[in-house]
């Protein structure tokens, strides 16, 4: 039974250590904070609930795995899940177009969006779905299943088959605003990119295979839990708990403590230190001292500059919620497309009369501000500043206040493409003993990516250099 000290307790982190700790390690995870979840937390005022971070879930088979893995009772017994359907609402004002797409159905997304662009709309979207499904199937398992190989050549080259055009040479692997532009056109285009972007990704600058995030949303569904994601992060915190994990809040570690090339344990904030066999680190690794251990270049994440923060804007609006209204809807402009989340969910409200709203955008320095935000909001939200009694801003100086990640950077997927440049670290590292968990690790940001991280480190302490993934 080795020793094994984990940095932070976000999802990435609580995975690996639920997993470790079932595979018969002894466990404990230092946390700077006062509670567990990192971005997945929860804000309440007056009888309104809003969740702090991500709204939705996809993938959720990654943490119906988890659950399996670490325990009798699935993750249905521990959560109310729900998938959202409709799935998504898309505003586009630029071209005075709503179209409202149905959840996990290809055939019902196409007749949609024939209905809101003319005909044909359906079949060329779906053409540009089937093609990242070529990507997706082409590169799910070393990019999402199996530690990040040595040779990342595979990875660094587009696999969306993007369409060739006649007479034309092509130099270079498309982006996905152009792919967007020639094989959608128009506002059907915008539903495209403007999705893209409410990962933090750039359509300008991201490789075509950026579309495998709309085709994984479009093909597995988007889920909501009831009582909010927070109460995720709470039954994989109540998971840990269940397999003996030690937690100890308000210790920040300081350094990683190296002896004969190898960690062997973590120093924390008060002076004190703490022997491991293996260090996981769950958080941001530059939020370590440069000299605390020797990284060679390419394992420092170079990704920190340029990725965006969110901000977030919490709407206690009276009048209940309509009965017809779609979960979430995407208001799209050429500054920023608002994510505007409205769960049918009573513990966000205080009472039936009332309804609660969660708007965000992912924004760099000079994103949409506060104010335009809000005014996008109201083109989701029918007479939503006469139904306004009063909101919160959540900044980005917010989110790194309560997560510690520089700037309140929230990372976002891998991607295969683009020369390699969207990739992350690998889960192990040039020190022997110490591995990397969370969004800032191989496969990087979001819920279901950082949860992925938890079955590959825990795969690569319990079973070696070997391990090739899940089979």
């Amino acid at each position: 039974m080795a020793r094994i000290a984990v940095i932070g307790a976000g999802m990435g982190a609580m995975a690996t250590a639920a997993r470790l700790a079932v595979a018969g390690h002894r466990v404990t995870v230092y946390e700077r904070g006062s509670t567990y979840g990192g971005a997945v937390g929860r804000y309440e005022r007056d009888g309104f609930a809003f969740d702090t971070g991500p709204g939705l879930l996809h993938l959720p088979a990654v943490y119906r795995d988890l659950f399996v893995k670490t325990g009798k009772r699935p993750l249905e017994d521990c959560v109310d899940m729900v998938q959202a359907d409709p799935a998504v609402r898309h505003v586009l004002p630029r071209h005075a177009v709503a179209v409202t797409l149905p959840g996990a159905s290809r055939g019902g997304v196409a007749a949609a969006l024939d209905g809101a662009f003319g005909p044909g709309a359906g079949e060329r979207w779906n053409g540009v779905l089937g093609r990242a499904r070529d990507a997706w199937d082409a590169t799910r398992r070393p990019l999402l299943e199996e530690p990040l190989p040595a040779d990342r050549r595979a990875l660094a080259s587009d696999p969306y088959p993007a369409l060739r055009r006649s007479g034309l040479l092509r130099r270079r692997s498309p982006t996905l605003a152009e792919v967007a532009e020639r094989e959608l056109g128009g506002g059907l285009g915008e539903l495209l990119t403007g999705l893209v972007r409410t990962y933090g990704i750039d359509p300008g600058r991201a490789p075509a295979s950026a579309a495998v995030l709309p085709y994984m949303e479009q093909t597995f569904g988007s889920w909501y839990v009831r009582g909010g994601m927070r109460a995720l992060a709470t039954a994989v915190h109540e998971r840990c708990l269940e397999r003996r994990v030690e937690f100890v809040f308000g210790a920040q570690v300081r350094e990683v403590l190296v002896a004969d090339g190898r960690a062997a344990g973590l120093r924390l904030a008060d002076g004190s230190e703490v022997a491991a066999d293996s260090v996981v680190c769950g958080i941001d690794p530059r939020l370590l001292p440069a000299a605390s251990l020797p990284w060679p270049q390419e394992a420092v994440p170079a990704r920190g500059e340029g990725v965006p923060s969110r901000l977030t804007l919490f709407l206690a609006l009276r009048g209940g919620r309509p009965a017809d209204v779609v979960h979430r809807t995407l208001v799209h402009s050429p500054g920023a497309v608002a994510t505007v989340l409205r769960p049918d969910d009573p513990a966000g409200r205080p009472d039936a009369d009332h309804e609660a709203v969660t708007v965000s955008a992912l924004c760099g320095p000079r994103g949409a501000g506060a104010d335009e935000l809000l005014e996008l909001a109201c083109g989701a939200v029918e007479g939503l500043r006469e139904r306004l009694l009063w909101h919160e801003v959540r900044t980005p100086a917010d989110v790194e206040a309560a997560t510690g990640a520089p700037g309140g950077s929230v990372p976002p997927p891998a991607l295969a493409g683009a020369g390699g440049r969207l990739l992350y670290p690998a889960n192990s590292t040039a020190v022997a003993g110490l591995y990397l968990a969370g969004g800032w690790a191989h496969p990087g940001g979001g819920l279901a990516h950082a949860g992925m991280t938890g079955a590959l480190v825990a795969g690569l302490i319990v079973e070696g250099a070997g391990f090739r993934g899940s089979q």
